[in-house]
This record gives structure tokens, C-alpha cells and sequence, in this order.
């Protein structure tokens, strides 16, 4: 089994499209639709022909572009069971810990409540490739919409769980800001301040941060680090469950 190709794109503003394609069966996932031009021009350059949009959650930005792309195409549309009548010509509910198939590659949905209440991601667990779209992001998480913070970090430990090797895709190109505002929470990280250093020169040049790996994401991701007493000391809430933590990061992050 050929490994499947991934393409990446920055649209919208600072939104990732990213597509899927299968090299034996010729068939193509976008993950969201967030844009229809630049998901069709993308695909134009590839040579690839749509078959698929694999929804994460109902936010405008991810699935403005199904109902056109479903037009021009007839792709199935994929999303999530607890947001399915927020999503634009869905086809297809998945629901946390289901499983299907992708061209035989096996797919898993973790479901990870807190941007929205029914967020989903798309796990790939024989590529080791993970779809995090808004819950995870290099360096940062997403907004809590319509879930608690503690709802999102329990979201973030499932995905946390995932073996270090695995690959992240995520939703948008937001890591410049979160690098600089991870570095008043984690000064002292001497691997985090490595990598921000990197993400300045990449964001310099125009260059994209995306993917990251879970194992890097742990190591500096100051969303999946609220056990870490150097954080907690900065923070001053050294004797804070973890959820608590996660909810003072996220606070900060809120208006810095």
C-alpha cells in the first residue's frame, strides 16, 4: 500500500486547506472545505480529483465551501454525529471512536469537545498522521467556544496520547503569536525557545510552521504542559489541578 500525499495550502486569511490523496485509487479528502477556489486550485495542481471532505466542526471557516464543492464534484461530506445539522451537506456522521476506511487506510475519530461541543479529529493511526484542525495547533490550542476548559483538556490529554512520531496537521497558521506568548508562560524551556527562534526565521521567509509532531508538541506546547512545575511556578498556582492551569493559559492567551 503506497503512502497517501498530503497537500498543504494557507487560504482565507491564515486558514490551513490541506488535501488527502490516495496515489492507487486517484482519490482526494479535503480536510474542511474552508475555501472552494483554493481547495480546487490545489487540486488542479496535483492533478487530483476530489472525493471526499472530511468535516472537523461547524465553524464557517471550515465548511463554507462543502455545499459548492459537493456541486462541482459530488464528494461525500464526512463530519461530526454531534454537529451534523450545523454541517452543510453532510453525507456521513462519525462519532467518537469509530473507525472507517480512507482508499484501506484505516481512519479513527477522536471526538475533542471545548472550540466547539462536537469538534472532531481524524487520526490515521498506520500513517501516524493526525487532522487536529482547531483543538491542537504548533504551540497553542483553540478558543473555547462552547466547551469548558476542562472539557478541552481532556480533549488535548486524548490526543497527547498518541505516540510521539505522529504527525499534526492543523487548522490555522497561528504559530508565530503562539510562540511568542508560550515564552512568557515557559521562559526557562530551553527547547521552546529553540523552536521559536526557528518559527521567526520560518515565518520571515513566508515559509509554513505546519506539521509539528505530538513529541514536540509535548516538549513546548504550554496547552499540554499544566503538570509542569516551572509553568506552574510562573503562573503562581503551584498547588492548581491540572484543568485549572490549562484554564489560567488559556485566559492569558485570551488577551495577549
Amino acid at each position: 500500500m503506497k503512502s497517501l500525499e498530503i497537500e498543504t495550502f494557507l487560504c482565507r486569511s491564515d486558514n490551513f486547506g490541506m488535501l488527502v490523496h490516495c496515489p492507487e485509487t486517484n482519490r482526494t479528502a479535503s480536510i474542511d472545505a474552508p475555501d472552494y477556489e483554493a481547495i480546487v486550485k490545489a487540486a488542479e495542481r496535483r492533478g487530483w480529483t476530489l472525493t471526499h471532505v472530511f468535516t472537523t466542526h461547524h465553524h464557517g471557516d471550515h465548511v463554507e465551501a462543502n455545499l459548492a464543492l459537493k456541486e462541482a464534484f459530488g464528494c461525500e461530506i464526512v463530519g461530526p454525529i454531534n454537529e451534523a445539522l450545523a454541517i452543510p451537506g453532510i453525507d456521513r456522521t462519525v462519532g467518537d471512536g469509530d473507525e472507517f476506511e480512507f482508499c484501506r487506510h484505516p481512519v479513527r475519530v477522536i471526538e475533542t469537545p471545548g472550540h466547539t461541543a462536537g469538534h472532531i479529529c481524524y487520526y490515521f493511526p498506520e500513517d501516524g498522521i493526525l487532522f487536529a484542525a482547531d483543538t491542537l495547533f504548533a504551540l497553542g490550542c483553540g478558543r473555547l467556544f462552547e466547551r469548558s476548559a476542562l472539557d478541552m483538556w481532556h480533549s488535548l490529554q486524548k490526543l497527547a496520547a498518541l505516540p510521539d512520531e505522529t504527525i499534526v496537521y492543523f487548522g490555522h497558521e497561528y504559530t508565530l503569536s503562539n510562540a511568542r506568548f508560550a515564552l512568557t508562560i515557559d521562559p526557562d524551556n530551553a527547547r521552546l525557545k529553540g523552536r521559536a527562534e526557528e518559527i521567526e526565521h520560518l515565518r520571515s521567509r513566508g515559509d509554513f510552521t505546519i506539521p509539528t509532531t505530538i513529541g514536540l508538541e509535548k516538549e513546548t506546547n504550554p496547552f499540554l504542559r499544566a503538570a509542569d512545575p516551572d509553568i506552574r511556578r510562573v503562573l503562581g498556582m503551584e498547588n492548581a489541578s491540572n484543568d485549572e492551569v490549562f484554564a489560567e493559559i488559556r485566559r492569558r492567551k485570551d488577551s495577549f
